[in-house]
């Protein structure tokens, strides 16, 4: 065997086991990073009062994790918000990279709407506050409206999952109907993103063990609300789900 063929074996060998090291050590990096991170946030929140700063924080620190696990992120359709909002972001949901990559990429600082079941979790409920993050109480939409009028009133956009919940086949689950429902009583534009990747490096499941590769974000027209009543959510929600399947992949 010549020293070039041999150079190029052994070095295959060793990307192969930098690889497997990394993956190895992804959910000790993935854990570590988001204790870290959230601690932080709300000594940064509590300290300076400022969720602006928190939040830059937080965007930033979510690029170096994505860096330390090998994600490379790109992201399409950005000249399609670049007015800022606030808009309601409409993702398709497959992996806790999903939020990871929406969060570092995203423009500016966008909330994310969750079940308020998590605020029962102290530690978890003073991150989720100090990032701005908006409590959904389903059983109470009028309280969960008002929440959202005033992160509309502040200039601010806010993501929710349509699905609900993370899909375990890749396929692009049932939409519910909320996140329309809230768009239209908002009279916020909707905009459909396509998170393309995520699953196949981290799959519901996998206990955050992370696969280095690549992800892709795609960001589509903003559809308005204007003018739209109760009735006209599963029209609008039909137009958001044929704008993500258009790239959906599964993965």
């Amino acid at each position: 065997m010549s020293d070039s063929s041999s150079v190029a074996r052994d070095s295959a060998l060793a990307v192969a086991e930098t690889r497997s090291l990394r993956v190895a050590l992804s959910p000790f990096v993935f854990r570590g990073m988001l204790a870290g991170m959230g601690a932080t946030a709300v000594a940064l929140h509590r300290l300076t009062g400022s969720r602006s700063l928190t939040w830059r924080f937080a965007k930033a620190r979510a690029r170096t994790l994505e860096a330390l696990l090998g994600v490379r992120v790109t992201v399409t359709g950005l000249e399609h918000v670049v007015t800022g909002g606030p808009f309601v972001y409409a993702p398709n949901h497959q992996s806790h990279l999903d939020i990871l990559a929406l969060l570092a990429h995203l423009p500016g600082a966008v909330r994310f709407a969750a079940k308020d079941s998590l605020w029962q979790y102290p530690v978890l409920g003073a991150v989720l506050d100090s990032l701005g993050m908006v409590p959904i109480a389903r059983e109470d939409s009028t309280r969960s409206i008002a929440t959202l009028e005033r992160v509309r009133d502040e200039g601010e956009s806010f993501v929710v999952f349509p699905e609900g919940t993370r899909s375990r086949t890749g396929r692009l689950g049932e939409f519910k109907k909320g996140a329309f429902v809230l768009a239209i009583r908002l009279g916020l534009p909707i905009v459909p993103v396509t998170c393309i990747g995520t699953r196949r490096l981290m799959p519901k499941g996998s206990r955050l063990t992370v696969v280095p590769g690549e992800v892709q974000l795609i960001i589509e027209r903003p559809i308005p609300t204007a003018g739209l009543r109760f009735e006209d959510r599963d029209a609008l929600a039909a137009r958001v789900r044929e704008a993500i399947e258009r790239y959906h992949t599964g993965w």
